[in-house]
C-alpha cells in the first residue's frame, strides 16, 4: 500500500503486473469503460516515496488486460517494482460529467436523507453489482442503497446531499 491519496484526487486504478521485457505494466482500471484510464496523462503514481506524476507514453487494451508504457520505466525489473502502485489524477483534470451523470468520487462524503428527512449518514463507498451500482451509507448502521432512479431521488453535489426513497428500517 502506497501513500495516502491526496485530497481532491481520484483513484483510477492500480498496476497489477508486468508485460514483456521493455517496462510495460498491466493495469487494473476503475474507469468505465476500462480503457478510459488512458485518457489521463500524466498519472499520479502512489510510490513509497510519495505521489509522483508520470507521463503515459502508450496504452492499449489486450483481450483480458490493459497494458501501459510509462515514461522512465524501460525494463521489466523497474516495472516489477511498480506492482501494487495506485494510479490517480487530480479531480480538476477530469472532464465534467455528462447530463445526469456523476463521478463516484463526488458521491463519497455526501449526506444521505430519505424523503422524511431522516439522516442515514454519509456515503463511504460504492459497489458495482452488475445490475446497478450500490451506495454504501454509514450512519447509525450501514445501509446498502441501490443507485437507481427509483431509490435515488436527488443528488445535490453543491450541498453534498443525496435524497433517497428508502425506508429507515432497511
Amino acid at each position: 500500500m502506497g501513500p495516502k491519496l491526496p485530497a481532491k484526487w481520484v483513484l483510477l486504478g492500480r498496476i497489477v503486473g508486468v508485460f514483456g521485457i521493455k517496462g510495460w505494466v498491466k493495469i487494473e482500471s476503475h474507469t468505465r469503460p476500462r480503457e478510459a484510464i488512458f485518457r489521463y496523462s500524466p498519472w499520479g503514481l502512489g510510490l513509497q516515496s510519495g505521489w509522483e506524476r508520470h507521463t503515459v507514453i502508450d496504452g492499449e487494451a489486450r483481450s483480458k488486460s490493459l497494458v501501459a508504457k510509462i515514461e522512465g520505466i524501460d525494463d521489466r525489473e523497474l516495472a516489477r517494482e511498480l506492482i501494487g502502485t495506485e494510479i490517480a489524477v487530480p479531480r480538476e483534470e477530469m472532464p465534467a460529467p455528462g447530463k445526469g451523470e456523476v463521478y463516484w468520487a463526488d458521491l463519497i462524503g455526501c449526506s444521505v436523507v430519505n424523503q422524511e428527512n431522516q439522516d442515514f449518514g454519509k456515503v463511504t463507498g460504492l459497489l458495482e453489482t452488475g445490475a446497478n451500482d450500490v451506495l454504501i451509507v454509514e450512519g447509525e448502521k450501514e445501509r446498502l442503497i441501490p443507485f437507481t432512479n427509483e431509490a435515488v431521488k436527488e443528488v445535490d453535489l453543491d450541498r453534498a446531499l443525496i435524497q433517497v426513497d428508502w425506508d429507515e428500517d432497511f
